[in-house]
């Protein structure tokens, strides 16, 4: 099994890749916008993510229950989300339905009502979800780390938005957004499974065609600072993400970053899960994380711990992180995240809607899909030196730091820079 999508430009700039698989009966198919959060100004935070949910519920030719009841009479789902730079609609049918999945994907993009009444009511759902997210300090903590990062940005604010916001956004602000966004020439349609490319092309000309090409903008230019947020609260555990600026998707150290994410705390064999959990008992849950921008990025290690167990536990983690930035890896744990990660990159091949997923996302970050054997390749090339340089850029930032509980002995954030040997100052 391999991947190795075909791709499309209609002419007023939709990109329509596809990636058949002769050996399943189904198909999935979406739209990936290349928008999302760091495209918003100050002052409609959260829209994005408002607009995802309002265009469910109601188009021109269909009412919500309608959207609803088509794409499940055939047995299929329907769903969506937003992230910090993509917006994505997506539907799994069987093969046989894939024309259906494509018309409703559509109608729902290019024609929303935008309802009134529908948007009052979604306004709550979406205030409710904040206040979920804002009860659950392992979101919350997330959130807190990416506005530490990326402080008074599109980049640090709250996907789902602030409640003032989401409060006073109006049907105008949602549809001019996506009057604005929606544009072609950032809009890939990716489908994965039993699919034909030249009919699903002929199909997208007939459905997407006449959308006209946009003014697009890109967002303000991502500017790490670093710095801290802490939230005291009553809570049982201290939640907390310790991290530093990381690195876009086109560093040339950008896969050597997801071996040191997955050999630091990416598994049971991990450094910190074996040093921190195993050897230690400090926490339940430890792990680290690569993420990336067009033009930036940011690598964090979350844990939760007890409130007396933090005064250990960042030593250990400050330690450790030096550890792996000073030479201390050896080629075997190296050799073991390569192998994860090449797992992991032939696991997601199995799926119909990680493989669409991975096609439009790769559109959209480098304007062609990657051939599985060039994603090994990548991995494969990384080496011990690579990962020690990657472990060494990290640490020569400023980190940032964000912590939910009580945080009565957790050190100060001068202290653990002074640990990590990194700059106390942005």
């Amino acid at each position: 099994m391999s991947f190795a999508p075909h791709c499309t430009t209609l002419d007023n700039g939709l990109t329509v890749v596809t990636d058949a698989m002769g050996s399943v009966e189904t198909v999935s198919v979406g739209v990936w916008v290349g928008v999302g959060t760091r495209n918003e100004a100050a002052d409609v935070n959260g829209c994005a993510h408002l607009l995802e949910h309002m265009v469910f519920k109601g188009t021109e030719r269909r009412s919500a229950q309608a959207i609803a009841e088509e794409i499940e009479a055939v047995g299929g789902h329907l769903n969506a989300y937003t992230s910090r730079e993509n917006t994505a609609y997506y539907a799994k049918v069987l093969k046989e339905d894939a024309g259906l999945a494509l018309d409703i994907v559509g109608d729902i993009l290019l024609n929303p009502t935008l309802d009134g009444d529908e948007l009052e009511r979604e306004r709550g759902v979406v205030l409710q979800e904040i206040g979920q997210a804002n009860d659950t300090p392992d979101d919350l903590v997330f959130d807190l780390f990416q506005e530490a990062a990326y402080p008074d940005q599109g980049l640090g604010r709250p996907i789902l938005g602030r409640p003032e916001n989401v409060r006073q956004l109006g049907r105008d602000r949602l549809d001019s957004y996506r009057v604005a966004h929606y544009a072609p020439e950032r809009m890939v349609l990716a489908a994965s499974g039993r699919i034909d490319h030249d009919r699903l092309t002929g199909a997208a000309e007939a459905v997407f065609g006449g959308l006209a090409p946009g003014m697009v903008q890109d967002p303000e230019p991502a500017r790490y600072a670093g710095g801290e947020i802490r939230r005291d609260r009553p809570l049982e555990q201290v939640h907390l993400v310790l991290g530093f600026a990381g690195l876009s998707y086109h560093d040339d150290d950008h896969f050597a970053i997801s071996v040191l994410s997955t050999l630091l705390g990416g598994g049971m064999s991990s450094r910190l899960f074996q040093e921190v959990r195993e050897k230690r008992g400090l926490v339940y849950s430890i792990y680290s994380f690569a993420s990336a921008y067009a033009d930036g990025g940011l690598f964090g290690v979350y844990a939760g711990t007890g409130e007396e167990e933090i005064a250990e536990l960042i030593p250990v983690l400050c330690g450790t992180l030096g550890d792996v930035a000073g030479g201390a890896l050896t080629a075997e744990e190296v050799g073991r995240a390569r192998a994860q990660l090449r797992a992991s990159i032939l696991m997601s091949l199995e799926s119909t809607g990680a493989r669409a997923e991975q096609a439009a996302q790769q559109m959209l970050i480098y304007g062609r899909p990657l051939t599985t054997a060039e994603m090994i390749d990548r991995v494969e090339a990384v080496d011990r030196g690579a990962v020690e340089r990657v472990a060494r850029r990290l640490l020569s930032r400023r980190p940032s730091l964000s912590a939910v509980g009580p945080l009565s002995r957790l050190e100060s954030f001068e202290g653990i820079c002074r640990r990590l040997g990194a700059p106390r100052a942005a």
